[in-house]
């Protein structure tokens, strides 16, 4: 059955409604060319899809409340307010894409995963406590297995599309692997073998032929023939007269040159892999810095631009900017939804008397105590 208020005839003879121009706020004038009865009434459908669109353009925009209200903002905000309640969702994915970047980041207390196409196209998001293999696997569930998957080397993600993409091919994110390399030798490695596994790396930023994988490849061979004897060097500690090791961890032994070893260990576990030229063969990005710059940049400006509020309100921003990316704002205005408008009210817990009794810990007089007992003559009977 139809809402009167948002019919366009008279409540009083049932006559269509003309337009009768506008009221100095803009509102639409209604008036009955049969009776004569103005009217000016709103339809709630309407107002509501207004104040959405008002309060995605102060959130996902760089204007204050003040000046989207024109006043002090705080009219806004109360118009606004159940706005927050709405939690923004992609449509489901069912047509398997051919390259999928992944990548994580963190907002205030909750981690943030995030799965996009090779045109930084959103297509699911998954929020956690951490990067997880549960975490990573729940975002996986999402998306079906594409033909490559870009990411970095988080043990969780790898754990995750093991289980969930076993077929698809992982490319290696070629910046982070430079920047691990940069955290265990340092930008000024003291020894020539470091200096040389840096220049490696940095080399590695830049092959875009299979040739040129081809002879890194042979480079990094050549540097394991001349010190990859430096990798298995240990250092033996000292006993003491107590009988402990004299070292810093209190181990009996360690590698000499732990830095390095870690290193080149990160380069030969992914050269086992195959992980680091798949995007010479499978014509995909070898970073996941579109998705960085392109979702996670945008998400933490706007969280910048309106720092202050909750961690709840930082999530639902979040996930506007991404339905704003998804290119899925026009369809907002489906998330209006009855349990937005009305929510329910939290229930306030029960609060029962305790049972009548004698206080076990108070401070309550009381004759089991012994007070008022008489002694001695004026106790007698």
């Amino acid at each position: 059955m139809p809402n009167p208020l948002n019919s366009t005839r008279c409540l009083v003879c049932n006559v269509k409604l003309v337009k009768n121009g506008r009221t100095a706020a803009g509102t639409q004038r209604w008036k009955c060319p049969t009776c004569g009865v103005s009217s000016n009434r709103k339809r709630a459908d309407v107002s509501r899809k207004a104040e959405l669109r008002r309060f995605l353009t102060w959130l996902l925009g760089k204007s204050s409340q003040a000046e989207i209200d024109g006043l002090t903002g705080r009219s806004f905000r109360d118009q606004t307010a159940w706005c927050w309640r709405i939690r923004p969702t992609l449509p489901a994915v069912t047509i398997p894409p051919r390259v999928v970047i992944i990548d994580g980041t963190y907002l205030a207390d909750h981690g943030l995963l995030i799965a996009t196409d090779e045109h930084q196209m959103p297509l699911a998001w998954q929020w956690c406590a951490r990067e997880s293999e549960a975490a990573w696997a729940a975002l996986l569930r999402k998306v079906p297995a594409p033909l490559v998957v870009v990411c970095d080397g988080g043990s969780g993600v790898h754990a995750a599309l093991r289980n969930e993409w076993p077929h698809t091919l992982v490319q290696r994110c070629i910046f982070h692997v430079w920047m691990n390399l940069k955290t265990h030798l340092t930008l000024k490695p003291r020894t020539p073998a470091g200096q040389t596994l840096l220049g490696l790396g940095r080399r590695l930023l830049q092959i875009s032929t299979t040739e040129e994988a081809t002879r890194w490849l042979q480079l990094v061979n050549d540097w394991w023939v001349e010190y990859g004897h430096l990798t298995k060097e240990r250092t033996y500690a000292k006993r003491r007269t107590d009988g402990s090791w004299d070292s810093p961890t209190g181990k009996r032994w360690w590698y000499t040159h732990e830095r390095l070893r870690r290193a080149y260990n990160l380069i030969a576990s992914l050269i086992q892999k195959q992980h680091l030229f798949t995007y010479l063969e499978a014509d995909c990005p070898k970073t996941t810095s579109r998705l960085e710059g392109g979702i996670n940049h945008p998400i933490k400006e706007t969280l910048r631009l309106h720092r202050g509020m909750t961690n709840d309100h930082q999530m639902r921003a979040a996930e506007w900017v991404l339905l704003q990316r998804a290119r899925l704002l026009e369809t907002a205005h489906d998330f209006i939804t009855t349990e937005v408008l009305t929510p329910r009210s939290p229930q306030r817990p029960r609060h029962t008397e305790p049972e009548p009794g004698p206080a076990l810990y108070d401070t309550g007089i009381s004759d089991e105590e012994g007070l008022w007992t008489r002694t001695g003559w004026a106790g007698r009977a």
